[in-house]
């Protein structure tokens, strides 16, 4: 148990006799302490005493010619070290502290954004910030537009076939749309396939595309195609439409970069037109009216820097 003394002892002591016996321990003497310190001898030598009489410890032995630390004072000088080296991290301490970021970012995103660029992005933000906590959440374009109209997510990525006046929208990448078909069509792993020979083959497609909205240029690519006009199956999905097209439902428009993969595993395969495919620009988009708490504000600012500062030829995934 404490004595009384000892639990009166971090209150009274002055911390700057503490200071003053570090440089005495690390200058080796009373003389050149005062000269470190730019003060005079009898100053230092009044402190010593003072903090020997209060630890009630002898602490340095020190004659003419001979100067040595006490086994006491080599404590004090450990434990004194230890705490000015706790006190010197304080100001980093603080700074940090005074910059570190928190709250929960809400984004509402079209489904399957493939976008390497707002990944790693992402994981960026996230080392730097990681208080910042997140929810993902997948719907329509028209439903992303939506729920940031009524202020209820931080951030949209999605399709826009037209600009709305009460959201702010940045084109955050590009993609390529091509048509696929399944491993069982009759025209899987046929090279050098004519357009024509698409004529009045089944196609399975987005909702969009089916309502005439962001995708209508994947419209105007099944046209250009002459599949039939009805579609054999929508979703809002993207992998449900990759599903349909597999399972040999019909053939389908798929992002090339993310079709890829597929392609190469022998689940897809790649139909006319090669060129002059549809171009889709997939926009980041957010509420300027939004009260953002400071993740959502530094993640918005990183993404608007990410755009200005990345031109959009390197955004695009052809």
């Amino acid at each position: 148990m404490m004595k009384p003394y000892e639990q009166k002892f971090p209150w009274t002591l002055d911390w700057n006799l503490l200071r003053t016996f570090i440089v005495v321990v690390e200058q080796q003497g009373i003389t050149r302490a005062a000269n470190f310190l730019g003060v005079k001898q009898p100053t230092i030598s009044a402190a010593l005493k003072r903090l020997e009489d209060t630890v009630g410890q002898k602490l340095v032995d020190r004659r003419p010619t001979h100067f040595t630390v006490t086994e006491a004072g080599r404590v004090l000088y450990r434990e004194c070290s230890t705490v000015f080296g706790s006190v010197s991290q304080l100001p980093g301490l603080l700074d940090r502290a005074e910059n570190r970021i928190s709250g929960h970012v809400g984004i509402v995103m079209t489904s399957h954004v493939v976008c390497r660029h707002f990944d790693d992005l992402l994981e960026t933000f996230n080392r730097a910030h990681p208080d910042a906590t997140y929810s993902i959440v997948v719907a329509e374009s028209s439903e992303v537009l939506n729920r940031l109209r009524q202020n209820r997510a931080t951030l949209g990525i999605c399709l826009m076939r037209e600009r709305d006046p009460a959201l702010h929208a940045e084109v955050l990448f590009r993609e390529y749309f091509a048509l696929y078909c399944g491993p069982h069509h009759r025209l899987f792993g046929k090279e050098k396939i004519r357009l024509s020979e698409l004529q009045g083959e089944s196609s399975v497609s987005f909702q969009t595309d089916a309502e005439s909205g962001p995708l209508h240029s994947v419209t105007h690519l099944r046209e250009q195609a002459l599949l039939r006009p009805e579609l054999k199956g929508v979703s809002a999905n993207l992998p449900e439409v990759r599903r349909m097209i597999v399972a040999g439902l019909g053939i389908g428009a798929l992002p090339v970069h993310v079709a890829h993969r597929d392609v190469q595993a022998g689940n897809l395969w790649r139909l006319p037109p090669y060129t002059g495919i549809p171009a889709v620009d997939v926009v980041f988009v957010t509420n300027p009216n939004r009260s953002a708490n400071p993740a959502e504000s530094k993640l918005i600012a990183a993404i608007s820097e990410l755009i200005r500062t990345v031109r959009l030829e390197e955004r695009t995934y052809q």
